[in-house]
């Protein structure tokens, strides 16, 4: 079973960047497509970013200025986050399933999520 386990987030100002982390153990995840979710307060967990052998997605909203690799060797998928803006604030989770998608129920594995906040 593939534990994922999220870092880097913080309390940073608009306009700035930071890079989260989502470290997989337990099994490769080679095979997976890896997803970023986000939840604000209040709001349903909604689709960041995917990426997967065929392809790579992005929500609309953080087009331009998020972009999401892996490093397999490292068992790790990145989100590197840029011009951050208050309504990027929320919790930010990394999610592992078995097809390339952007709904949370596709996703089998979800780590314990990292708080982002930006202030304006």
């Amino acid at each position: 079973q593939v534990q994922l386990v999220e870092s880097g987030g913080g309390l940073v100002q608009a306009g700035s960047s930071l890079r989260l982390s989502c470290a997989a153990s337990g099994r490769t995840i080679n095979g997976y497509t890896l997803g970023w979710f986000r939840q604000a307060p209040g709001k349903e967990r909604e689709f960041v970013a995917s990426i997967t052998w065929s392809g790579i997605d992005y929500a609309d909203s953080v087009k331009g200025r998020f972009t999401i690799s892996r490093d397999n060797a490292k068992n790790t998928v990145f989100l590197q986050m840029n011009s951050l803006k208050p309504e990027d604030t929320a919790v930010y989770y990394c999610a592992a399933g078995s097809i390339r998608a952007n709904m949370t129920s596709l996703y089998d594995l979800w780590g314990q999520g990292t708080q982002v906040t930006v202030s304006s």
